[in-house]
């Protein structure tokens, strides 16, 4: 069997890098240990494997550990390259995923990706994450993923993992999300992951869903704009919509390839 494969980059802007993802249309799906297999194979943060039938598209994430609930890089990606490559003429797409329907438009080469808000509450820290962390946050809160609050960008520049310690805690879909006001932009952030081969993820379109209405209520506006400081940076623009959030990127088709699978 053969397939195509492409690599795209999400979240990209002129001087950031994004996020890769790879893209993967299927016929039919493949067995669950076949797909994970293909995400380890390719060993970037996110494989998105989608189908598509009577103008809707089947689309689910594979980490090269599990599969995910939600990940807006590879959705970002994915709407790439049916738009782009694949020549998809209508003006929205609509994903079903394990986060129910997802709607994507695409304007100005923005995709916007219309997502659930997952609004974080006032918690605790585990003591092993407290542990692993080199700078104490100011606050902390939670969603999907842990929200830790601190005073500065340089703070969040500044911040590192000890990543035998981290990973003796299992957030099952979540991660840790760190995050300040941005001296560039509304806020800037990063998302670390413990057990993961990808500790920090470059862009994390899902951990926005999060940060969208914190930073919302905080800065009372609903229009934001967002940097994630990892390596290889991105840059997001959010919207807030009270229980959905919209979440807007820049993509690039990077390569292509063919799986051929025996």
């Amino acid at each position: 069997m053969k397939l195509d494969l492409y690599q795209i980059d999400s979240f990209i802007d002129s001087e950031l890098k994004g996020n890769p993802a790879c893209v993967v249309p299927l016929n039919e799906w493949l067995s669950d240990e076949v797909l994970l297999n293909i995400a380890k194979e390719n060993a970037v943060a996110e494989t998105a494997f989608f189908i598509e039938s009577e103008n809707r598209f089947y689309l689910r994430w594979f980490t090269p550990e599990i599969e995910m609930d939600l990940c807006g890089h590879a959705t970002l990606a994915t709407a790439h390259c049916i738009k782009k490559i694949l020549g998809y003429k209508n003006k929205k797409i609509i994903f079903n995923t394990l986060s129910g329907d997802l709607v994507i438009s695409c304007r100005n080469d923005y995709y916007s990706m219309d997502f659930p808000s997952r609004v974080p509450i006032s918690s605790e820290l585990p003591e092993i994450i407290l542990q692993s962390l080199n700078i104490i946050p100011k606050e902390v809160y939670k969603a999907r993923d842990f929200l830790l609050l601190y005073e500065s960008e340089k703070q969040i520049k500044d911040i590192r993992i000890d990543k035998v310690i981290f990973d003796q805690i299992n957030l099952g879909y979540g991660g840790v999300i760190v995050t300040s006001k941005g001296e560039n932009s509304d806020f800037v952030s990063r998302y670390f992951t413990p057990q993961s081969s990808i500790l920090e993820d470059p862009v994390t379109g899902s951990s926005h869903c999060t940060l969208t209405p914190f930073w919302s209520k905080r800065l009372n506006k609903k229009k934001l704009e967002a940097i994630q400081l990892s390596k290889r940076g991105g840059f997001l623009k959010c919207l807030d919509k009270g229980k959905r959030v919209i979440v807007s990127g820049k993509a690039k088709t990077c390569s292509s390839k063919t799986l051929i699978l025996l």
